[in-house]
């Protein structure tokens, strides 16, 4: 099944986000998907908010991978820089470890990824701060994880 949500401003996307924070255990995987500007960095700095991360949270375009401590602990990946790659990163480690990782541009490792996952499509839609999520939840703890946060 997908579910859909619009959020009408940034201040709902961040709510969203501490929302679904809240719902969140280690090894969970959220995959993020959309065009550059669509709110996916935003979106995660909430998140990363909502596990108690105190640090500011920032794109790693350049490094790949940036780990925070939390109330879990937060991997934030943005893989764009491995479009050419077949390196072998550790994904194994990430993903099955005791943290809740976050994964932007995730169809450049769609391999990699746990087969169980959160993946989230966000969509400009309107005008300024408005958007759509898209959630596609991949095995049946996200399943249920995505009908409690639609609710």
């Amino acid at each position: 099944m997908i579910y859909e949500k619009n959020m009408h401003s940034q201040d709902d996307t961040e709510q969203f986000a501490l929302k679904l924070a809240n719902l969140l255990q280690a090894q969970d995987t959220i995959t993020l998907e959309g065009d550059l500007g669509a709110g996916k960095t935003t979106f995660t700095k909430a998140l990363a908010k909502g596990l108690g991360v105190t640090r500011t949270v920032n794109s790693p375009t350049f490094t790949i991978i940036k780990q925070y401590e939390g109330r879990l602990p937060f991997n934030h990946l943005d893989v764009y820089r491995l479009a050419e790659s077949d390196e072998d990163l550790g994904w194994d480690e990430l993903f099955y470890g005791d943290a809740v990782s976050v994964v932007e541009w995730a169809h450049l490792i769609e391999p990699d990824l746990p087969q169980e996952r959160l993946a989230i499509e966000i969509y400009r839609i309107g005008e300024h701060d408005e958007r759509r999520f898209v959630l596609i939840p991949h095995g049946k703890r996200y399943e249920a994880l995505c009908e409690e946060l639609i609710k």
